[in-house]
């Protein structure tokens, strides 16, 4: 055999007795998939291992799943994990190995365990809620304080989504004139994640004209949540300089965006009607408010008047009192009045002498030839001084 030429095809027919030979049974693997698509029905997956320290990839290898086998492990893997399979889960399958001339090497999967990428996930979410905690962000949203007019209103969601029409019907339907302005963005698939922090790094850039922002995704199914899980979304949720309200519209636990989200909501509509009780909540407040003043004031009017009618129980006899006292004096100046009136002088016989009309009280003044003037009670003297 040694000195024979061999075709490729034949040395590949070897490799595959010696695989079918060795290897003819069936092997659970543990891998993380870092390629998965589906081709007229069958699944193509791409495994790979890294290391635990250097995350260097050791270990790579093709696995496909067959329509047949496909069509039931693909749904029911969905159903259990909430998601698809997609690239960066960690997988357990059952495979066995083909060699084939024409194709080469492949592992063919029968089964897949959903259970241990569940148990992955979970300690994936753990790790990065560890992680927010460490970091001292993870309760930061809860801190801030949603606007009492809480009316302008950033969404992040698809543009087609029938959740984001449903919330922007329910804020229109309102007696309030809410304001949205959608800021479109993936909301499945292995985009997720840095669709929605590129919406956020949009509003961010406008923050003085939005109150909130909301995120919603609805009218689609609830798998392939794995985008809201990340770090890297979380991260920038919880320092994010506005409220932010989440509308994911899921059954299940509540994803990491739940977690570092202002406020959650299971639905896009329930995400409107709590912006819409909000602003209801405020209008009673207002109105409670107006209750109170309108209540004090009169209350205030009330006290006043009997205030008012107390000092005019008290100033009707004093002002009476003064008004007496006052008009006593002015007939005390009258009378003294009348006893300096000159008229009366000048009955009893006395006269009164004036110069230039005023009163003359010393002579000395008076150079020869002023004329002076002395009135009598019945008549008037002018006269010519001389000396």
């Amino acid at each position: 055999m040694g000195d024979k030429t061999l075709s490729l095809y034949e040395l590949n027919w070897l490799v595959r007795k010696v695989v079918e030979t060795e290897l003819g049974q069936e092997y659970w693997v543990e891998a993380e998939l870092s390629e998965c698509r589906e081709n007229r029905g069958h699944c193509f997956m791409e495994l790979i291992q890294k290391d635990e320290h250097s995350n260097t990839p050791i270990a790579r290898a093709s696995a496909k799943c067959w329509q047949s086998t496909w069509s039931m492990l693909g749904p029911y893997f969905e159903r259990t994990t909430g998601q698809p399979l997609h690239a960066g889960l960690k997988v357990r399958l059952l495979v066995y190995p083909q060699f084939h001339e024409a194709f080469g090497f492949s592992w063919i999967i029968t089964d897949i365990d959903p259970t241990f990428t569940m148990g992955d996930m979970v300690r994936r979410r753990q790790e990065i809620i560890r992680q927010l905690k460490d970091e001292g962000i993870f309760e930061l949203q809860k801190e801030l304080r949603l606007p009492l007019f809480c009316m302008n209103i950033a969404v992040i969601s698809s543009e087609t989504a029938a959740g984001y029409g449903d919330f922007v019907n329910q804020l229109s339907d309102s007696p309030y004139a809410f304001r949205t302005q959608l800021f479109p963005a993936i909301m499945q698939g292995e985009q997720v994640e840095q669709s929605i922090i590129d919406a956020l790094n949009r509003i961010y850039g406008e923050t003085d004209s939005f109150d909130c922002v909301v995120i919603i995704r609805g009218g689609g199914a609830t798998a392939d949540m794995s985008g809201f899980d990340a770090l890297a979304l979380a991260e920038n949720v919880a320092q994010y300089p506005l409220p932010i309200i989440t509308g994911i519209g899921h059954d299940r636990d509540e994803c990491i965006l739940d977690m570092m989200s202002h406020i959650r909501v299971k639905t896009p509509t329930a995400a409107a009607q709590f912006l819409i009780s909000h602003l209801d909540a405020t209008a009673q407040r207002i109105d409670t408010c107006a209750e109170r003043i309108h209540t004090f004031f009169s209350l205030l009017k009330s006290r006043e008047e009997a205030r008012i009618d107390k000092l005019s129980s008290y100033l009707t006899p004093l002002t009476a009192h003064l008004l007496e006292r006052e008009r006593h004096r002015l007939e005390m100046l009258e009378q003294r009045a009348k006893a300096l009136d000159p008229t009366l002088l000048l009955k009893r016989g006395y006269s009164i002498t004036l110069h230039n009309g005023h009163l003359l009280r010393d002579p000395s003044l008076l150079k020869p030839g002023d004329e002076i003037e002395t009135r009598l009670e019945k008549g008037t003297i002018h006269s010519i001084f001389n000396t």
